[in-house]
């Protein structure tokens, strides 16, 4: 059967960048929250209470936020090729000398400066995707990337806590050698970007030049229908009121995310003093398996009706009521249930989500833009973990933290409704702003 140059080339397209990107996501997620199952012994270790924990988990996020918006400008200079490279190769560094912590101070600047590291990661393949596909293919493009967010667990959780059990080479603990273990596919990986990504349909030489021609015309064809309206500064879109409401909607559901990523191996492991770190590891697989296949099969509906805003409020108010159905119960097998539910809830959130600045956002100014909705979004990864040590030392229970998450995400609902009252532009053929090039 002949394809016509439409399908030819977005096949092509899609089996080039979309599976490697899932596996840059599935190492940089997995570098970002293997201190959740490190903690099932590290805390004890380190002798760090629950508060200093949270602390620790978050404090990834202000390196992260500081140094977010420049790491994407410079990665829309030097290239996509070249940024995540070096990206990937200095947080697996970090990583690795995390393995040789001897104390809560160590932690505090080591994964301050993982994020530091990171910074840039993330925004930056979500501009990478707007290069090489359509507004009608990002949704689905953006949650098959996502989908990394339920892969690093599902590959994750089992090998990290089979590490802390079964290999102390040296005498060195197992949580240490896990990180020294997954901190080295980043550096390996990072090399590989370097020989394999292609920064721009203009240089990928794996497309013939007739599908070469067809996928610029198309990607300069969506651009050019944002040039009919006023243009706009860097600045000013610094300023859009619309953008830090998206950086507000993202911070809320992200308090959601990382409150139950660090926390749900320790949360797991309370539920049996007998559970060994592997079982806690295999249990934890459960959410994050229901979360994956949910989350690519919302994104698609949202592709097919070519709907965004409820796509995007619903899901949230899933993951809360999975949260609080998690703090009202003792059962241990509704607790995964509802851990479950919670974790669709959140996760079918991002493909729709990322969809949306591109409708108003063009190329240049989503450099800037996304990097500024993730920057201040992930601010969230502080709130949601330390708020859920603080509030379990403070009443000696998990279910207030649990139940602040739930409030949380309840709220990024109701922002992401109010987004009709402004007139926002939920679809690809209303209104757009463009920002002149930086």
């Amino acid at each position: 059967m002949n394809l016509s140059i439409e399908e030819r080339t977005t096949k092509k397209v899609f089996w080039r960048i979309i599976p490697f990107i899932f596996l840059l996501y599935i190492v940089a997620f997995l570098d970002r929250v293997n201190l959740g199952y490190a903690a099932l012994d590290m805390n004890k270790d380190l002798a760090l209470a629950s508060s200093t924990f949270g602390l620790i988990s978050g404090i990834f996020f202000f390196g992260y936020f500081l140094f977010e918006i420049p790491s994407n400008i410079l990665l829309h200079k030097f290239g996509a090729r070249k940024w995540i490279a070096r990206i990937m190769v200095s947080w697996g560094l970090v990583v690795i000398l995390t393995g040789w912590a001897e104390s809560a101070a160590h932690l505090y600047v080591l994964r301050f400066l993982l994020g530091i590291a990171e910074a840039g990661f993330f925004p930056g393949i979500i501009l990478y995707i707007t290069y090489w596909f359509r507004a009608k293919e990002q949704a689905r493009a953006f949650a098959l990337f996502m989908t990394a967010l339920a892969a690093s667990n599902i590959i994750g959780a089992p090998l990290s806590t089979w590490i802390m059990d079964s290999i102390q080479w040296a005498g060195m603990p197992g949580w240490r050698w896990m990180f020294v273990l997954e901190g080295i596919p980043a550096i390996i990986i990072g090399i590989i970007t370097y020989f394999y990504l292609t920064d721009r349909p203009q240089d990928a030489n794996w497309l013939e030049q007739e599908e070469k021609d067809w996928l610029i015309k198309e990607i300069e064809r969506e651009s050019s229908q944002k040039g009919n309206l006023k243009q706009s500064s860097t600045r000013q879109v610094l300023t859009n009121p619309l953008v830090w409401k998206f950086s507000l909607i993202y911070l809320t559901l992200v308090v959601g995310l990382y409150g139950i990523g660090f926390w749900m191996p320790t949360i797991i492991k309370s539920f049996s003093t007998v559970l060994s770190n592997t079982q806690v590891g295999l249990i934890s697989m459960v959410p994050y398996i229901a979360g994956g296949i949910c989350m690519i099969l919302w994104a698609r509906r949202s592709d097919r009706t070519g709907e965004r805003r409820l796509s995007t409020a619903l899901p949230p108010l899933l993951g809360a009521l999975g949260l609080i159905g998690a703090g009202m119960t003792s059962n241990p097998y509704l607790s995964i249930l509802m851990m479950s539910i919670a974790t669709v809830g959140i996760y079918s959130f991002f493909g729709p989500f990322w969809s949306l600045p591109a409708l108003f956002l063009t190329e240049a100014s989503a450099a800037v833009g996304i990097a500024l909705i993730n920057s201040i979004g992930n601010l969230g990864g502080f709130v949601g973990p330390y708020m859920i040590g603080y509030l379990k030392d403070a009443s000696g229970k998990m279910e207030a933290g649990l139940f602040f998450l739930s409030f949380s995400l309840i709220i990024t609902s109701l922002l992401v409704f109010s987004l009709k009252k402004e007139g926002s532009g939920m679809k690809a053929d209303e209104p757009f702003v463009e920002t002149k090039s930086l």
